[in-house]
């Protein structure tokens, strides 16, 4: 009996770490070009309605201040996704903090760093 209940915890401590590994969405790369800020997307399955937030923030002698935030509702297809935000941004280093938001809960948040 006692062998089948150490099975047995072994099988859920491994289905917990299988699980908790799931993530549906990730945020790739930024960058800014043509006017704008893009944002890769890669998903594992179709996320409609969603939406994406990026917080910009301008980096300048050692500190970084709120500069724009950019939202934008989204339809994700699976596999690679970009998601354009247009944005003017003056020439310099900016911190970008992107969070992914489907049915009302934050699904994924990274942050990124871009010079213009």
């Amino acid at each position: 009996m006692k062998g089948l209940h150490r099975l047995l915890i072994l099988f859920l401590c491994v289905l917990l770490v299988v699980l908790s590994g799931c993530i549906s969405a990730e945020v790739g790369d930024a960058r800014y070009n043509n006017g704008g800020v893009s944002v890769d997307v890669n998903s594992n399955s179709p996320m409609t309605d969603a939406f994406i937030q990026v917080t910009v923030y301008q980096v300048k002698d050692l500190q970084q201040q709120e500069y724009l935030v950019l939202t934008s509702p989204c339809n994700l297809n699976p596999g690679e996704n970009t998601v354009f935000f247009p944005a003017q941004l003056e020439a310099g280093t900016y911190k970008l903090r992107i969070y992914l938001i489907h049915e009302g809960e934050r699904k994924t948040a990274v942050i990124r760093d871009i010079v213009v």
